[in-house]
């Protein structure tokens, strides 16, 4: 933000149906470093809704563990997955769009890490100390299926995409 790149913010938990905070620099009454955190964010970036998203030139997502093939451990509620997939439904991220972690140096580990078929795999690791390209990166090849029972109700965004394909079905 600081070099004046607009900055997507996924809302937490995706609890609300606009999924995700529109930081534009150049709207922002505060700095680049106050917006970035989640909680100013909310109350000082617009809320849009996916239609509303440009296209996306960088993705970086959380990681509590990582691998050097690019394998990732979220916190296990799959929020970064669903992220990624509902920008790569519409066409808003591709093949190419790298997708980096920043974690310490320590969640860096050799072992291999369980992946299901909705995991994708990041492109680069960041670490304090260095940046480290990853030999197998992976994109998901589907979206993630509707919504299980009771989900809608905790992600807005996947109960309205639900029902969006619902209605466009013959």
């Amino acid at each position: 933000m600081r070099e004046g790149k607009t900055v997507y913010m996924a809302v937490p938990k995706f609890a609300q149906q606009h999924p995700f905070y529109l930081l534009d620099p150049a709207a922002l009454a505060v700095s680049p470093e106050e917006a970035a955190s989640c909680r100013t964010a909310a109350t000082v970036a617009r809320h849009v809704d996916l239609d509303d998203v440009e296209p996306i030139d960088l993705i970086v997502c959380d990681s509590v563990a990582v691998n050097c093939h690019g394998a990732r451990l979220g916190k296990g509620a799959s929020y970064s997955d669903i992220e990624v997939a509902l920008l790569q439904e519409p066409g808003l991220i591709g093949p190419a769009t790298p997708i980096v972690t920043t974690v310490h140096s320590l969640p860096v580990v050799d072992d291999e890490l369980q992946e299901t078929e909705h995991d994708f795999r990041v492109d680069v690791i960041v670490t304090p100390d260095k940046v480290i390209p990853c030999s197998s990166p992976k994109r998901l090849t589907g979206f993630l299926g509707a919504p299980e029972p009771g989900q809608g109700r905790r992600h807005p965004v996947l109960a309205a995409r639900a029902q969006k394909q619902v209605k466009n079905e013959p």
